[in-house]
């Protein structure tokens, strides 16, 4: 059912361009949902970078990506984007912000109701800010990542655009690692997995930590352990198309892990720390395997061909797909316009 035609503005962040062109797991979503409520006959604005695509209105203050041009100041950016939104605030009936703590202070500032989106809590440090806030109007991605005290008005997946995704018509023999190259992410227990089982392991995705990259990943990298850098959709499939299993082993709890529904939407098996939402996002022993340990892994890694990549896709496509998630933002919507009417 498609609520009454209303203005929402999705607030992107600025990092990357909407969508991005390699990584950018919060730009993706806030891209998938501008595009989903466009299909739904929503009247959206996107704030993102100039050079972002999308069928929405394009509002943009900034040219490019703070991190993809690194001339501009982050800070600058940051702040001229989202001050632009709010400034523009009378134009909508709601603003969706995908922008975490930064863009709440501005939002008692504006009559129009602010929706935010919270993608996860970087640090403790931010917390005063949702504390202040905390009577605002807030969503998160997976039922683990909760702040005690936020006013939430609904849990809501990440989707993602399975048409990008294609189902893989037979799986490979290489490990896969893919995401940001950080301690947060394990790439060191891939590397500890690929040579306990003696498989070939892939890794791709941008350099965070670059302490962390060389002394505890590039140092193990040869013929059969590869980094390969950040990947586009393009490359994300060529790798998938390789795999026997994409290692997740995260080693603090996983906010949602974008990329566990990716490789499943491919037909890719996941073995991935039960550490955070990764429970809510991978079933186990059907779309993959969640484990303690590296030793662990090792064992799933014997039961990767019992997964079936057709029931991979099914869940992604009920769970984890653009139009459930937008459904899904659109009973939030309706509820937050029903609140507003009782003020």
């Amino acid at each position: 059912m498609t609520v009454p035609r209303k203005r929402v503005a999705v607030l992107s962040p600025v990092a990357w361009r909407t969508p991005p062109r390699q990584y950018g797991a919060w730009e993706t979503v806030a891209g998938n949902i501008a595009e989903g409520l466009v299909s739904r006959g929503w009247d959206v604005t996107l704030f993102a970078t100039r050079d972002s695509a999308t069928r929405a209105h394009l509002h943009a203050v900034v040219d490019r990506g703070y991190e993809e041009d690194r001339t501009i100041d982050p800070k600058v950016a940051e702040y001229l984007h989202i001050s632009e939104a709010f400034e523009h605030a009378a134009e909508f009936d709601l603003i969706h912000s995908h922008y975490d703590f930064m863009a709440l202070c501005y939002s008692r500032l504006v009559k129009t109701p602010v929706l935010t989106t919270i993608h996860g809590f970087s640090s403790p440090a931010i917390m005063p800010v949702y504390e202040k806030y905390r009577d605002g109007y807030f969503v998160s991605i997976s039922n683990s990542d909760r702040a005690a005290g936020l006013n939430y008005l609904a849990t809501v997946y990440n989707g993602i655009d399975l048409s990008l995704y294609p189902l893989r018509k037979r799986g490979g023999d290489h490990l896969v690692f893919l995401g940001r190259i950080h301690p947060d992410k394990g790439v060191h227990l891939a590397i500890e997995v690929a040579r306990r089982s003696g498989l070939p392991l892939l890794i791709a995705g941008i350099v965070q930590d670059r302490t962390y990259f060389r002394e505890q990943v590039e140092p193990h990298l040869d013929q059969a352990i590869r980094y390969i850098g950040p990947v586009d959709v393009a490359g994300k499939n060529e790798l998938f198309a390789q795999a026997r299993a994409l290692l997740h082993l995260n080693t603090i709890p996983e906010r949602f892990g974008l990329v566990l529904a990716e490789a499943n939407a491919a037909g890719v098996p996941v073995i991935a720390m039960d550490l955070g939402s990764c429970r809510e996002v991978i079933q186990d022993g059907q779309t993959g395997f969640l484990v303690g340990n590296a030793a662990e892994a090792e064992r799933a890694l014997e039961r990767a061909g019992e997964i079936d990549g057709a029931t991979c896709r099914q869940r992604v496509q009920q769970y984890f797909s653009i139009e459930t998630m937008v459904e899904a933002y659109e009973k939030v919507y309706r509820t937050v316009f029903e609140l507003e009417a009782q003020k």
